[in-house]
């Protein structure tokens, strides 16, 4: 028996088979759940479908966080597929890549909005859509990353989105708990997916992570994906409105070590 048999989940974020949310719908699956996902463009798709498949997911929709009618089209299909929902992994995040190097204090009006919109807001969008048909103990789990906190260089306006998007998950597990429904995120240390490609320096950042953590090494996305199915399942019951570090610790380190 599976940690999650019979519950039905849906995945959004899967770009390609090093995504987050690929670790966390391995993970998931490998419970027992059955999973569902979403996808933005052709491109995209032509890469997360095979994926889906191998996971042996009954339904695959495209979804434009930026598009409320997409969303709710995406959820109406989840309904229809499975009835109800118990997972909701969100695991997206977009700024314009020119925000995404130098000085912060470059941002422009509109990629401050598309940040904070893509990266944040689409949580709370997609949400108030699948509110309808959560069942009574469901987890909702997004991925922010230590920018939100303190100063990564080259990070930027998406360290504000991220700001937002945790100050979302404590309102949106206020709002949902009376029903049983958890709300959570995951701030795992910097890992090599496509997302984060995007962001200037991110080899550097990696490295730094090795070095300043007290584990002395990287995350992978199967460390994050593990972590997600203890938030998902029924062992992490207790737990809601929280951002559970998933960084080997680097995050706890106020200087880099000092040898001698």
């Amino acid at each position: 028996m599976g940690l999650l048999d019979g519950k039905k989940g849906l995945i959004v974020g899967v770009a390609n088979d090093h995504s987050i949310a690929w670790g966390i719908a391995q993970a998931l699956h490998r419970e027992g759940a059955e999973l569902a996902f979403t996808y933005l463009g052709e491109a995209l798709e032509r890469r997360v479908r095979p994926l889906a498949a191998s996971v042996g997911a009954p339904l695959i929709v495209p979804c434009d966080l930026g598009s409320d009618e997409q969303i709710a089209a995406a959820m109406e299909q989840v309904r229809a597929t499975f009835g109800q929902l118990d997972i909701l992994i969100h695991s997206a995040a977009f700024a314009k890549t020119d925000e995404l190097r130098g000085p912060y204090l470059n941002t422009s009006r509109e990629g401050f909005r598309l940040a904070l919109d893509i990266s944040a807001y689409s949580l709370t969008a997609l949400v108030k859509a699948a509110d309808p048909i959560f069942s009574s103990n469901a987890a909702v789990l997004t991925m922010t990353y230590h920018g939100s906190q303190q100063v990564i260089p080259n990070y930027n306006v998406q360290g504000v989105a991220k700001a937002a998007l945790e100050a979302s998950v404590r309102y949106l597990a206020a709002d949902l708990g009376p029903r049983g429904v958890r709300v959570n995120a995951i701030s795992a240390g910097p890992i090599r997916t496509l997302a984060a490609s995007a962001v200037s320096g991110i080899r550097d950042m990696i490295k730094a992570q090795e070095e300043l953590a007290p584990l002395r090494r990287r995350v992978t996305i199967e460390d994050v994906g593990n972590t997600a199915l203890w938030l998902c399942s029924d062992l992490g019951g207790g737990v809601t409105g929280e951002i559970v570090y998933v960084d080997a610790g680097a995050h706890i380190m106020g200087t880099p070590p000092i040898n001698g």
